[in-house]
């Protein structure tokens, strides 16, 4: 049995949409209905709600106590997946390659979502599929996993044109 803890720290990817204010936000977690829907057979995920922010909110120290709050858990687990906003992902990743690569005996998924769980076309589902599965699969390291790929930070930037992640210029 693979034990996975999974972070959540908000984003689009758990954006609800208030039918009051008209207006997507941060305010209760999807996540749960998510797993749901998903066949874990072998995998038994930890969950750990660290906060629920829209990323372009967060600060350094919020980006500092994601890396930290993974170190932890992935001292307790095989694998380690963030669920974040895409806006900040990279900053976030970049501070866990700082932080941990070093000591890392498990892999480190960040996921997230350009379009909320809640939208009909959403990519959420596939991107948080692919990130538990890569978990599993790759070597100790820190990661993203979005559209099909994954890959290792450091290095690793928005593709704001394209609206995925690519490896940047020295990765």
């Amino acid at each position: 049995m693979k034990r996975i803890a999974l972070i959540s720290t908000g984003g689009t990817i758990e954006k609800t949409y208030d039918e009051l204010e008209g207006v997507l936000s941060n305010n209760v977690s999807v996540l749960d209905v998510m797993l749901a829907s998903l066949q874990l057979r072998g995998v038994r995920i930890s969950r750990v709600p660290l906060m629920n922010k829209d990323s372009l909110t967060m600060t350094e120290r919020d980006h500092s106590l994601i890396a930290r709050t993974a170190g932890a858990m992935a001292e307790a687990h095989d694998g380690v997946v963030i669920v974040h906003g895409t806006d900040t992902l990279a900053v976030t990743g970049e501070r866990c390659h700082t932080l941990l690569s070093a000591e890392l005996q498990v892999p480190v998924v960040l996921t997230g979502a350009m379009r909320p769980y809640e939208m009909r076309t959403t990519d959420a589902i596939q991107n948080l599929t692919e990130a538990l599965l890569a978990v599993q699969l790759v070597e100790p390291g820190v990661y993203v996993a979005m559209h099909n790929r994954v890959l290792r930070f450091p290095g690793v930037v928005k593709d704001r044109d394209h609206g995925t992640f690519v490896a940047g210029t020295g990765a």
